[in-house]
């Protein structure tokens, strides 16, 4: 199996599980540090690209999963190809993904299989101004209970300097960098209409399999795509 962004803290482990990221081990665990997590609790990496390109992964896998990654993804038709290509015919791709109804994505819009196609056709790789003004200035707070009992405002009040911090970020994604935020919004609903719709027209080389319901108190859904053979042709 290949873990895709373990960071401190991989779903799976085993002595068959390899590991991707956009840091070295070093470099997450320095990141880990530096935010109070676990360093010791970081994986070895055996992939890692800065910009997330897994045409670097040399083998072929069972399975692939991913935790909290795939919203991150600045074209998500060819990060799903790109997965497709590490699996085996009949591989899964097992998901784990935000639900913008419990978590800090709660306010901004759900992305439609249009966004995710306009992404792809200018085969964009770095998260668009619009993207990093949304998840620094319109996001709320990240409680999944509170979420549930339908308190979804956050205390915080944006204030000058994160109206400055959002801008320069904003201005760095302009010049082509990578910052990083949401670039998907989704619930289990709209992952399963947008995947779907992107099978339907032939864009990817997965079949979606199963959408599971986020469960109480949770913030995060589960999905798992297939790869079949000759699946778009």
């Amino acid at each position: 199996m290949l873990e895709i962004g373990p960071f401190d803290n991989p779903a799976i482990t085993g002595d068959g599980v390899s590991y991707f990221d956009v840091l070295d081990t070093a470099g997450l665990q320095e990141r880990a540090a530096r935010l109070g997590l676990a360093p010791a609790s970081v994986p070895n990496i055996h992939y890692c690209s800065p910009v997330g390109d897994l045409s670097i992964v040399d083998r072929q896998f069972d399975a692939v999963v991913s935790s909290h990654a795939i919203e991150h993804q600045p074209d998500l038709i060819q990060h799903l190809n790109d997965v497709a290509a590490v699996l085996r015919p009949g591989g899964c791709y097992y998901v784990i993904a935000p639900d913008k109804r419990f978590c800090f994505d709660h306010f901004l819009p759900l992305s439609s299989s249009e966004d995710v196609v306009s992404a792809h056709e200018v085969r964009r790789r770095v998260h668009t101004r619009a993207a990093v003004l949304a998840h620094r200035l319109g996001t709320t707070h990240n409680d999944p209970l509170r979420h549930w009992l339908g308190r979804h405002r956050s205390n915080v009040v944006v204030s000058a300097a994160m109206q400055d911090e959002a801008e320069a970020d904003a201005v760095r994604a302009d010049r082509g960098e990578y910052v990083d935020v949401h670039a998907w919004i989704f619930s289990p609903q709209s992952f399963y209409e947008v995947v779907t719709e992107l099978g339907r027209r032939r864009l990817i080389d997965l079949k979606l399999v199963t959408v599971h319901d986020t469960e109480y108190p949770q913030f995060e859904f589960n999905a798992v795509l297939q790869k079949q053979a000759g699946l778009r042709g």
